[in-house]
């Protein structure tokens, strides 16, 4: 039988975490083929973090970060703003798209590596799914989140926050949700939304309790065992390379903040919640910010972005820039060229006439399409 490494750690910091989760990655970067490794790991509580392609001052209060001591970072997996710590498992697993469990597509990635906690979580007697673009549901209440990214090398980190259990009040008072901390009865309303393995078992499950189950699902799913191992001393040196250079820096974390925008818009997608950032020089598009909860590789946002610059501010001149950033970088996981189009024409238009919005990966505030996420392929090879 296959045997995959299993790391496991406890306590660990918001950057530490991080910058381990991707050091792992180098292994496949000279074109060698090691078996994947899943690291099943808690954080120190509290940890709040962004996904790739958010904006940490829009999905985060950091002044409430800050009063409360908790660590803020941003992961290299897309997906929502979450929070980690000794009741939340971290779970990471690191393979090669050349890997042959591996399948090509990223919503296939998510469906075959999410199947995992699905399994570990029936051993525990609760029944989930997954679900939309990147959930694992209970009863159609999330208890997990997933993501995942590609490096330039097609190694593959799949990233999920799986709850054991959530003091949702904290989680209000770190993340920005505007819609249920103004309505009445706000912790009430996050909890028709989400769940958590303690409520659905009716009594109280740790990580600890949950890490074995979750391995066990693995191991069930892919036809494999798992022999326990630590970590090498190159992977622990790129950790604290990518610990110095990224996920310990101010610069990581600011990333996808407009600097002087005009215009903003958002829109929720079928690939997730898109927030434009655009500013106007004469007739031209001479900034755009792309940001949000979806998913795609890092050159895909980069080439729209730059399709973009200097376009003419008319709905035909940006339709043609998004459709030719697409064609260069891959395009966005689940999200059309149309919605693209619309979300930053709506930006253009709001330069002019301002409006904004907010939301996160728990509780987005509104749902204007009215649609669940479709179950678009796009291959990542």
């Amino acid at each position: 039988m296959t045997a995959w490494r299993l790391l496991i750690d406890d306590g660990v910091g918001a950057a530490d975490g991080l910058a381990t989760d991707e050091a792992l990655m180098r292994s496949y970067a000279g074109g060698s083929l090691p078996e994947p490794t899943l690291r099943l790991y808690s954080y120190r509580s509290h940890c709040a973090l962004v996904g790739r392609f958010q904006d940490a001052a829009a999905e985060l209060d950091l002044d409430a970060c800050r009063a409360t001591g908790t660590e803020v970072d941003r992961r290299p997996t897309g997906g929502g703003a979450i929070i980690m710590g000794e009741q939340q498992l971290g779970v990471a697993l690191v393979t090669s798209l050349r890997h042959p469990t591996t399948p090509p597509h990223a919503r296939a990635i998510i469906d075959s590596f999410g199947r995992g906690i699905v399994v570990g979580l029936a051993r525990l007697g609760v029944r989930g799914e997954v679900r939309g673009k990147n959930d694992v549901a209970v009863n159609g209440r999330k208890i997990a989140g997933l993501g995942i990214y590609v490096d330039a090398h097609d190694a593959v980190l799949f990233h999920a926050s799986v709850l054991a259990d959530l003091d949702i009040g904290f989680m209000l008072r770190v993340l920005n949700i505007p819609a249920a901390k103004l309505a009445d009865k706000g912790v009430q309303k996050v909890s028709e939304r989400i769940t958590t393995v303690s409520r659905e078992t009716g009594s109280p499950v740790t990580v600890a309790d949950l890490r074995g189950c979750v391995e066990a699902g693995f191991e069930e799913v892919f036809g494999i065992s798992f022999a326990r191992g630590r970590l090498t001393g190159e992977e622990r040196a790129a950790g604290a390379s990518l610990l110095e250079q990224r996920y310990g820096t101010e610069g990581w974390l600011r990333q996808r903040v407009s600097d002087a925008p005009t215009g903003s818009s958002i829109l929720k997608t079928p690939g997730g919640l898109l927030r434009i950032a655009v500013g106007l020089s004469g007739n031209a598009l001479k900034e755009v910010m792309i940001s949000g909860d979806f998913m795609a590789r890092e050159r895909a946002v980069a080439e729209i972005e730059a399709a973009l610059r200097w376009a003419g501010a008319e709905r035909a001149r940006v339709a043609d820039a998004v459709a030719e950033g697409t064609r260069r970088g891959g395009g966005l996981e689940g999200v059309g060229d149309a919605d693209l189009t619309e979300a930053v024409w709506q930006a253009v238009v709001d330069a002019k006439h301002r409006r904004g919005a907010a939301g996160s990966c728990y509780y987005p505030n509104s749902d204007p399409l009215g649609v669940e996420p479709k179950q678009e392929a796009t291959s990542w090879r």
